[in-house]
């Protein structure tokens, strides 16, 4: 049976170490500040950025919420987004995603300050991961990142096999691995010979958004499974990418759903905004 990786406990200790952090900036007459912008009423988008403002506020973190009607214009929004790039009370700026369709999201990405954008999407700070000079990393692959450092597991030479392609976990998860010397096969739903793929692995990441797409028999004993998704089953109750009852019972290591990376994103976000709140006052 495979050790469950408790993300609640290190999602935990990393917002204890942003606070104690915090408490030294403050001694300084520094506050982080986190901008959190959401665009319409989607119920999902609203459970998040209310969990983003109880982790400011644990870790004491100044914060501001802009709540806009969901028939706001991409002007609007961009307008709003230059104001908060020159707000100093701002350290990191966070529109959620998805937005409504008339607006588009690369456009609005594109115009928040590279240096406050904590969530790593910006075109600049993409192509600093891609070379491994990176200020910020994308919350949820450095969250995965996080949990694998917590139990010690050597990504160094094994073969790594990241299951989606998307720009906000598949792409950089993989650079991350590969930073890390990992061997790294990026796979998605044109791949050919998948289960074949996912047998050669030492350590799958699972994030394609398919409920219990990653099955037992594509797993070889004893690898390392990190389930990114969030999903729902036949019942309706929340589940990841990953058989987790089956999965389990060959894995070395594995993270449930709910519970394992789904905590580290929000931690994540605020080590970020940290980071960014230490940049901007010059300090180590």
């Amino acid at each position: 049976m495979a050790k469950i990786i408790d993300g609640k406990a290190v999602s935990a200790a990393v917002k204890e170490q942003v606070k104690k952090e915090t408490e030294r900036l403050k001694s300084m007459g520094i506050t982080p500040g986190l901008a959190v912008v959401i665009v319409g009423d989607d119920p999902a988008s609203r459970t998040y950025v209310n969990n983003k403002k109880k982790a400011c506020e644990l870790v004491g973190f100044y914060s501001e919420e802009y709540a806009l009607e969901g028939t706001t214009t991409q002007e609007e929004l961009i307008a709003l987004v230059k104001r908060l790039n020159r707000d100093d009370k701002i350290n990191g700026i966070l529109v959620q995603l998805p937005l409504p369709p008339q607006i588009d999201d690369k456009a609005v990405i594109a115009a928040i300050d590279p240096q406050k954008d904590v969530d790593a999407f910006h075109s600049e700070n993409v192509g600093r991961i891609m070379i491994g000079e990176y200020k910020f990393l994308p919350c949820t692959p450095a969250g995965v990142m996080e949990l694998l450092a917590s139990e010690n597991i050597d990504i160094e030479g094994k073969s790594c096999v990241v299951i989606g392609r998307s720009n906000i976990v598949g792409k950089p998860m993989a650079m991350l691995l590969l930073h890390k010397n990992g061997t790294v096969t990026i796979t998605h739903s044109r791949t050919k010979n998948l289960k074949e793929v996912c047998l050669g692995a030492d350590i799958i990441v699972a994030a394609v958004g398919i409920a219990k797409f990653l099955k037992a028999d594509m797993v070889k004993q004893g690898a390392v499974v990190i389930d990114v998704g969030m999903d729902r089953d036949e019942n309706g109750k929340l589940c990841g990418d990953v058989d987790f009852e089956q999965v389990e019972k060959k894995a070395s290591y594995i993270t449930p759903v709910p519970g394992g990376v789904g905590p580290m994103t929000i931690a994540m976000l605020m080590k970020n905004t940290l980071t960014a709140a230490k940049l901007a006052n010059g300090i180590e």
